[in-house]
């Protein structure tokens, strides 16, 4: 494993790794840092796993034919959660999100979601933060009044959505709300790739595996590098060979399937390299569901209907 400080040089280490002969490598980053690191090795028979970043770009007009995606997107994240909102009959959606362009790709993911499924957005508002206000001796005072307020007066909605990825105010709204209402998004009611205490599909061998070894319960971005590493050794294996060209190609092909703990076999989707997989909907301590949801039907693949499917697709390899 190579750790690279935030500071570091990423690149450098990539290319240190692919030096010493390294070809398959999971890359747990930021969005633009990911970016440099499939361009520094364009055209070598390097793959990278991006583990970590949401962000719908990377599988669309930034798409790399060098990266496949075992984190889901947001559109992934934000369809899950919709499909289960619409499935409860929480149609209505008031939608707070916070001021940082994390908030805003989310938002727009969500906005997306609720017109790819018959959800109405009543209302959109945006929280501006009172630095220290959390961390003052009536914090807690002050937020069990600001709260309330700040929610009040939305026009008739079954559930609050949030969009808040850095936690500024998220956190605080459950059992905050002017309205007695279900909340939902980056706090509440989330969706995710895993959850600590997802069991079914034989997923309790996989936590308990875990936990021996890690010491520690497991979080999407361990599952998400974990289905990596599953991946490039089933393709190893079915193919008989350490060969780049042919493990790379067995990945994008239609012979791969892996078993995953969610309920159905994974795959990537030949039009942007994202790993199709199912959505867990949960809420802080145990999963709720998993998406897609009975009814939310697709041509080919009901798991296609979370994400950008083929014909909205902008990725150009």
């Amino acid at each position: 494993m190579e750790q690279v400080p935030v500071d570091g040089d990423a690149v450098a280490a990539l290319r240190g790794l692919v030096a010493s002969g390294h070809r398959f490598v999971l890359v747990d980053a930021p969005a633009e840092t990911l970016l440099r690191l499939s361009d520094s090795v364009k055209g070598q028979d390097v793959l990278l796993f991006n583990v970590r970043a949401p962000e719908v770009n990377l599988r669309q007009e930034d798409c790399r034919a060098n990266v496949l995606h075992t984190a889901p997107d947001l559109a992934m994240l934000a369809d899950g959660l919709a499909q289960y909102l619409v499935w409860k009959r929480w149609q209505r959606w008031f939608v707070v999100s916070g001021v940082y362009p994390e908030d805003r790709a989310f938002l727009a993911a969500l906005r997306r979601s609720a017109k790819r499924f018959g959800a109405t957005i009543v209302e959109e508002r945006e929280y501006k933060e009172t630095p220290g206000a959390r961390r003052s001796d009536s914090g807690q005072q002050l937020i069990q009044l600001q709260m309330p307020v700040f929610t009040q007066g939305a026009p008739d909605y079954d559930v609050l959505v949030v969009a808040d990825r850095k936690e500024v105010f998220g956190p605080y709204l459950p059992y905050r709300t002017w309205d007695p209402r279900p909340v939902a998004g980056t706090a509440g009611l989330t969706a995710m790739s895993w959850h600590p205490a997802h069991e079914q599909w034989g997923a309790t061998q996989m936590q308990n595996r875990f936990q021996r070894f890690a010491k520690r319960f497991m979080w999407p971005v361990d599952y998400q590098a974990w289905v990596a590493v599953r991946a490039i050794g089933e393709a190893a294996s079915r193919t008989g060979s350490g060969d780049f060209a042919a493990i790379n190609d067995y990945l994008r092909g239609d012979k791969f399937d892996l078993a995953a703990f969610k309920g159905q076999k994974v795959t990537f989707r030949k039009w942007d390299g994202q790993m199709r997989q199912p959505i867990i909907i949960a809420g802080p301590d145990l999963p709720v569901s998993t998406s897609p949801q009975a009814g939310f039907l697709h041509e080919h693949a009901e798991v296609d209907t979370l994400g950008i499917d083929a014909p909205e697709s902008k990725c150009k390899f």
